[in-house]
C-alpha cells in the first residue's frame, strides 16, 4: 500500500506540473477568511491528539467557545451516541459553539444542534493494520478480547476466539473503530451496497478526511480548507509512545487485519484516494511540497526554542509533572520537557504545544465555566486562568 502511494504521489507530481488550476493558484490567490467554526470528529488512535492540541490553541488565539464534555468527563459521553445535551452548557448556550473536538460518536442531526450552520467538518483516518497493533497495546488492560491474548499476533490469529459482539461497549476497539466513530455498527456485514452508502454520507457529511501517515500534509490541506495561518497548524506530536512497546505484526497477521476490520480497511482506502485527488484539485504536489518544507523548518525552529532534548521523552523522564501525559495498558506515552529561562510569553506557547489531552481540557474547562468544579487529571495545575 506504501509502495502504491508513493508512486501514486511521484505519478500525480510529474502529471500536475504543467496544471492550469496549478498555475492560476500561483499568479492569483484567492482571499479568504479564517473558519472559526471548526468540528473535527477525533477518531482513535488516529494522530488525532495532536489535532485536538491544533484546534484548542486556535480556539485561544480567537477566543472561541469550546463544545466541553461536562462534568468530570473527558469525552463526549463516548461511546454512547451523542446528543447535544452531552455538551456542557448546551442549555444555556445552545448553536452558539465555535470548536467540537473532543472524542464523540458521530450523530449528525445532535451535533447540528450545536454547532453553527457554516460550520467545517473534518476528521482523520488511519491505516488499519498499525492502527489495530496501536489499540491492542493502548487499551490492552481495557478491552476483553485484548486482554485474554497474549499478543497481537495471537489476536489476529483467531479473532472471533476471543472478541464478542455482545460485549461491543468493551470491545469496540478491537474491531473497525474508525467506522465505529463516525456513528456505523462496526460489526455490520461486509456488504458492498451497505460500504458504499455508508462512505457516500461520510462524503456528505465531511468537508474533508485527513490522513494519519501524511500528517504534515494533512495539515497543509487543513491550512489551506480553513484559510488559517501556518503557525496555526503547527504542532509537537503527542501521545505518541515509545517504539519498544511497538509489537511487529507478521505478514500474515497485517493481510488478516484487512479481512477482521475490512470496514475501516474500506474507508480508509476509499478517503486516501480521496485526499490525493483533494490535493492534486486545489493546491498541487509542487505546492504542497514546499508548504511542507515550510512546515517542518518552523517545527524545528519551535522545537529548538521549547524543547531541552529536541525530541519527546519516556514518561519516567519528564520532569513537569503537570506535563505528564495519560498512560494508558502496556503503552509507555511520550512527553516533553520545556527548556528553562524562557520568557513569559514563549513559555506560554511553548506550554500550549506540548499540553496534553486531559490537561488541556481540563484549563480550557476551568476558564469557559469558572463557577464548575474543575475537572481532575490527578496531576498539578500548570495554570487554572489565561491570565497566569
Amino acid at each position: 500500500l506504501g509502495l502504491t502511494c508513493l508512486s501514486a504521489f511521484f505519478h500525480m507530481k510529474n502529471n500536475y506540473r504543467f496544471s492550469k488550476s496549478h498555475k492560476e493558484l500561483l499568479i492569483s490567490p484567492t482571499p479568504c477568511h479564517a473558519r472559526t467554526n471548526v468540528m473535527f470528529l477525533k477518531t482513535h488512535k488516529t494522530a488525532s491528539s495532536t489535532v485536538l492540541n491544533i484546534m484548542f490553541r486556535f480556539a485561544e488565539k480567537y477566543n472561541l467557545t469550546v463544545a466541553l464534555p461536562p462534568d468530570q468527563l473527558f469525552h463526549l459521553e463516548y461511546p454512547r451516541t451523542f446528543m447535544a445535551r452531552f455538551v456542557e452548557g448546551f442549555e444555556t448556550i445552545g448553536q452558539n459553539y465555535n470548536i467540537m473536538c473532543n472524542h464523540l460518536r458521530f450523530n449528525p442531526l445532535e451535533v447540528k444542534r450545536v454547532m453553527a450552520a457554516n460550520t467545517f467538518y473534518f476528521s482523520i483516518l488511519r491505516n488499519p493494520i498499525p492502527l489495530l497493533e496501536s489499540s491492542y497495546i493502548y487499551y490492552k488492560n481495557n478491552v476483553p478480547a485484548f486482554r485474554s491474548s497474549k499478543n497481537v499476533n495471537e489476536f489476529v490469529a483467531s479473532p472471533r476466539k476471543y472478541y464478542h459482539p455482545a460485549d461491543y461497549r468493551e470491545n469496540i476497539y478491537a474491531r473497525n473503530i474508525m467506522w465505529f466513530d463516525f456513528g456505523y455498527n462496526n460489526n455490520a456485514e461486509d456488504d458492498t451496497k451497505y460500504t458504499q452508502a455508508v462512505l457516500e454520507e461520510i462524503e456528505q457529511n465531511f468537508h474533508l478526511i485527513l490522513i494519519a501517515e501524511y500528517f504534515d500534509e494533512s495539515m497543509i490541506l487543513l491550512k489551506h480548507a480553513l484559510c488559517w495561518d501556518l503557525d496555526d497548524v503547527i504542532y509537537f506530536k503527542l501521545n505518541s509512545r515509545s517504539q519498544d512497546t511497538v509489537q511487529t505484526l507478521s505478514p500474515e497477521s497485517e493481510e488478516r487485519i484487512k479481512v477482521w476490520c475490512s470496514l475501516d480497511w474500506k474507508l480508509y482506502l476509499h478517503f486516501n484516494q480521496s485526499f490525493w485527488r483533494r490535493i492534486e484539485e486545489t493546491i498541487g504536489l509542487e505546492v504542497l511540497e514546499k508548504e511542507v518544507d515550510h512546515l517542518r523548518a518552523r517545527q524545528k525552529e519551535l522545537m529548538e526554542t521549547c524543547l531541552s532534548e529536541q525530541e519527546a521523552v519516556r514518561k519516567d523522564h519528564v520532569k513537569n509533572r503537570a506535563l505528564l501525559p495519560f498512560q494508558s495498558g502496556a503503552a509507555d506515552i511520550l512527553g516533553y520537557n520545556l527548556k528553562q529561562d524562557l520568557d513569559n510569553r514563549t513559555l506560554r506557547t511553548c506550554q500550549k504545544m506540548v499540553m496534553p489531552e486531559l490537561q488541556y481540557t481540563s484549563y480550557l474547562y476551568a476558564v469557559q465555566h469558572p463557577h464548575k468544579k474543575r475537572k481532575e487529571v490527578g496531576l498539578p495545575l500548570l495554570w487554572t486562568s489565561r491570565q497566569e
